[in-house]
């Protein structure tokens, strides 16, 4: 099958699968837009004037100044005030794959989706600007995480941590790599100049990546861990970095190294998320064996097959759901694990579109619609539709969580209290049984246990924490389902 013909085939395949209907009691436009705005209450550096959040304000303007580079900019990624590159770099990736998969779905919140991309491959491009260095973190975590400051008063140590040829971190600058591919991908129709920029640093970071074999936990050590160890090794992601260089540049090499890498990886192939990449390198790789290197699909294929099976309600071995239909996997926060599986189970069903394929799960064969209901039923879950009527995305529908573990959510704005806070001053606030004062609009918390019970407690912080790689995702999934409904006479 041509190139040519198998892009015609996945449009068509796209507008066919837009033929499902819309529930009419989500709002998936609402929950976009809000899941999108979301990043710019995490938004470290100085702020634009474009700012849509405007009870945060400019932070950390001083990042880097110990090691003499500016890495003012990107992303916190929970409700403390750390710049931790590893889940930032994920975070990057999936809202780049969040465009390249459903940006034509996304309408006029586009431009932000984009503009939430930015945000972080500008901050990596800082990161990766020295050859054969990559800054990894900036923030003494623990330092951080023993004070209850707003990111705006802030003033724990701001140490930066970098990887070397001495100290490397394949891990991470492979993630990063994968980043600034996936973003250049993004960027290709409205910015093509950018696009190369940053495909270019994407491959000069990949090379030291790879040239450079270690892990992050020894280079970074206690700085990282125990927030953000890898816990999975390094070549998942060494393999996630190859299969986005060769999406974003279709050169050999880069699939030679997925192919030669995949069996080799070691890694949970039912666990997608910042750590562990290997069922979302299945997935992504899928496209291209169902397009034009068929004779590879047996590498990648059988083991997404395997994924979607083990997400079936009746495959309790890998999965288990509550009993109002929420899915769950082993370890904190659980969200994070839901939004990126969803969004893995929509991309796939599309592939199976595309290839008039189904999956045979045991005594079941499934297809491309079933995935699509699994993956809509949790996207409907976390938006209201459980037995508590809860959202847990803040700021969105009538019912969601208003305790939040977030310290720019949790502290009064800077335009309400002006005076400096420091590090235990803000103790009060996160001990009162009052709403936070700052609706951290968008935010996707940890979610519920698996009893569908929820505690809307700050102390609760696998339940009650937002994170950029939990809502990363979840901007795809809601694009997917935010799709006009076309007829079925189009195609």
């Amino acid at each position: 099958m041509s190139k040519v013909s198998c892009i015609v085939k996945m449009i068509m395949v796209t507008m066919m699968m837009m033929t499902v209907t819309r529930a009419d009691s989500i709002n998936y436009g609402e929950a976009l837009r809000k899941s999108i705005l979301f990043f710019e209450g995490q938004r470290s550096g100085k702020l634009p004037p474009s700012q849509r959040m405007k009870w945060r304000k400019d932070s950390a303007l001083s990042d880097g100044s110990d090691i003499h580079i500016n890495m003012v900019g990107g992303y916190y990624d929970a409700g403390d005030n750390v710049k931790f590159h590893f889940p930032m770099a994920f975070t990057t990736t999936m809202l780049a794959w969040s465009v390249v998969e459903f940006g034509d779905l996304m309408g006029s919140e586009l431009k932000n989706a984009l503009d939430a991309i930015r945000w972080g491959s500008d901050y990596f491009m800082k990161a990766t600007k020295f050859p054969d260095l990559v800054v990894a973190q900036v923030g003494d975590a623990n330092a951080d995480h023993a004070c209850s400051e707003r990111p705006e008063d802030m003033d724990t140590p701001r140490t930066s941590y970098f990887l070397t040829k001495e100290k490397p971190g394949s891990e991470l600058a492979a993630e990063i790599a994968a980043a600034l591919a996936a973003s250049s991908i993004a960027f290709r129709a409205t910015d093509a100049s950018y696009s190369n920029i940053i495909l270019n640093r994407a491959i000069q970071v990949f090379d030291f990546a790879n040239k450079y074999r270690g892990s992050y936990n020894n280079s970074v050590g206690a700085a990282a861990c125990p927030f953000y160890c890898d816990y999975n090794s390094y070549m998942d992601d060494l393999t996630w970095g190859a299969a986005w260089l060769y999406k974003a540049t279709k050169k050999t090499s880069y699939w030679d190294f997925v192919k030669s890498n995949i069996e080799k990886v070691g890694v949970d192939p039912y666990q997608f998320g910042w750590d562990a990449k290997t069922a979302g390198i299945n997935v992504l790789v899928s496209q291209a064996s169902f397009c034009s290197y068929s004779a590879s699909a047996d590498l990648f294929i059988p083991d997404a097959d395997k994924l979607m099976c083990s997400l079936l309600p009746n495959s309790p071995k890998y999965v288990t759901y509550s009993k109002g239909g929420l899915l769950f996997k082993n370890g904190p926060s659980n969200l994070q694990s839901v939004t990126a599986l969803s969004f893995l189970l929509i991309v796939y069903a599309r592939f199976m579109d595309h290839a008039k394929k189904t999956i045979p799960c045991g005594q079941e064969t499934v297809d491309s619609k079933r995935l699509i209901s699994i993956a809509k039923t949790q996207a409907d879950y976390i938006l209201g539709n459980n037995p508590l009527g809860m959202s847990y995305m803040v700021g969105y529908g009538r019912k969601y969580p208003q305790k939040i573990h977030h310290r720019g959510s949790v502290l009064p704005s800077l335009d309400s209290h002006p005076q400096h806070l420091g590090c235990r001053d803000g103790d009060s606030y996160f001990k009162s049984e009052k709403p936070n004062l700052n609706v951290l609009t968008g935010a996707v918390v940890g979610g519920p246990a698996n009893d569908d019970s929820f505690q809307d407690s700050r102390f609760n912080v696998s339940q009650s924490e937002p994170a950029t790689y939990i809502n990363a995702p979840f901007v795809g999934v809601l694009a997917y389902f935010n799709r006009p409904t076309i007829p079925a006479t189009v195609v």
